[in-house]
């Protein structure tokens, strides 16, 4: 069995894992079928994960855009009643 350590477990791991066999082990098909299964689903959670963040990095900038673009607005004075529109 291969075993990944430090890395992410990516699917061509799931696919190409190799065990020994036993007299009375385990259907080797329906194995290497659920195998092929769990690396599927992987790839896709991977997919999922890379857009997941790519949005999350999107969604960062534009804040950190408006921000700066209403920095200006936080400036108020303490006596005015209205900060954004003194009297």
């Amino acid at each position: 069995m291969i075993y990944v350590t430090g890395d992410r477990l990516h699917s061509h791991h799931v696919r190409v894992a190799v065990f020994d066999t036993r007299w009375r082990g385990l259907d080797p098909d329906q194995v290497h079928d659920y195998l092929n299964q769990l690396a599927d689903e992987l790839e896709r959670l991977h997919r999922e994960l890379t857009t997941a963040n790519t949005e999350a990095e999107r969604i960062r900038q534009a804040l950190r855009q408006w921000q700066s673009r209403h920095d200006n607005c936080h400036r108020h004075d303490p006596g005015a009643p209205n900060s954004r529109w003194p009297r």
